[in-house]
């Protein structure tokens, strides 16, 4: 039975549990801490990367210095006399300015136009083979001139189009008669030459990303859009396209960075004295000036113009991209 409380006196209510004593707050820095205590062995295997890029990359980019001086290898660093912007003022007021960046620009844009577009192409068109074999087949085929190294392509593109034992440019001279031509001496044919030999080598490898954004689209988005009646011509427009646009993008602004960069070995190699003025580019005469005459300051000065013409590049491109509504790079 309950026991009956006296008149007034009020029942036993239970007491309120008190709150947890709060933890006490961490501290940004112990927070960092955690974290990198919690991910050390993801971060152990990033530091041989981040030690190649401090060495390789970051560490010569202390040889820039020259570009101020008057740089005597036997002074150092330390002892050549600093001389300001006059190695750019020479580069500014020179006769070559002009005739490098008119070649390198030509050659930039030929690149974008031709080398750009035919790994999105090629890409696309080996997303629409239905056989397996013959796809893989196909890739792996175009894989390979990537592996092959510039010197070796010049080797075959001088057996191909030497007009002494070419055997293209003898197959021309059949069909079209006339004076031979040395198609790799020429001025007229340096450029198709160098463009050819880019949509050779690198066209199947750089179909690798464009595959992968591929291989990542919904197939029910196709099967959607074959039951509203869209054909192959719509599905790529509305589905596929779309699809790969931000690998595209983002390709497009690596590429901006690099206009200037028109590749030393490839162009080196198929430079000869007849095809000179339109083959010299920013990157052979840095090589010319630099190593072959000595002036160590003057190509470090132009080397620095082109990187800093190819940093505005990337920085642009980005902020355009954005603006236009799409994902940059950063």
């Amino acid at each position: 039975m309950a026991t009956e409380l006296a008149p007034g006196v009020a029942p036993d209510t239970p007491k309120p549990t008190p709150p947890p004593a709060p933890r006490p707050a961490r501290g940004r820095p112990a927070r960092r801490l955690a974290l990198l205590l919690r991910h050390r062995w993801l971060y152990l295997m990033l530091l041989p990367g981040l030690v190649y890029f401090l060495v390789f990359r970051y560490w010569p980019m202390y040889g820039l210095s020259i570009a101020f001086q008057d740089y005597v290898p036997f002074l150092g660093y330390s002892g050549s006399p600093w001389v300001g912007l006059k190695h750019f003022e020479a580069l500014v007021t020179g006769p070559d300015l002009g005739r490098l960046l008119a070649n390198t620009l030509i050659l930039a844009l030929l690149t974008v136009v031709f080398v750009f577009p035919a790994p999105i192409v090629v890409a696309l068109l080996l997303n629409e083979l239905r056989v397996r074999v013959l796809r893989r087949s196909i890739q792996s085929l175009i894989y390979i001139p990537h592996f092959l190294s510039w010197t070796i392509v010049a080797s075959l593109t001088y057996l191909l189009f030497s007009a002494d034992f070419g055997v293209l440019a003898n197959a021309l001279h059949a069909i079209v008669g006339g004076q031979r031509a040395d198609y790799v001496a020429q001025e007229q044919w340096f450029r198709p030459i160098i463009i050819l030999q880019l949509l050779w080598k690198q066209t199947g490898w750089g179909t690798i990303i464009y595959l992968a954004a591929l291989a990542s689209v919904d197939t029910q988005l196709y099967e959607a859009a074959r039951v509203d009646g869209a054909g192959r011509a719509r599905q790529l427009w509305h589905i596929t396209l779309p699809a790969i646009r931000p690998a595209i993008v983002v390709m497009a602004i690596l590429t901006s960075g690099n206009l200037l960069d028109s590749g030393f070995e490839q162009i080196w190699l198929m430079t000869t004295s007849l095809n000179r003025p339109v083959a010299e580019v920013f990157d052979t005469y840095v090589y010319y000036i630099g190593i072959t005459q000595g002036a160590f300051s003057y190509s470090t000065a132009l080397g620095l113009f082109k990187g800093v013409i190819g940093v505005v590049l990337i920085v642009g491109s980005n902020w355009l991209a954005k603006r236009l509504g799409q994902r940059g790079l950063y």
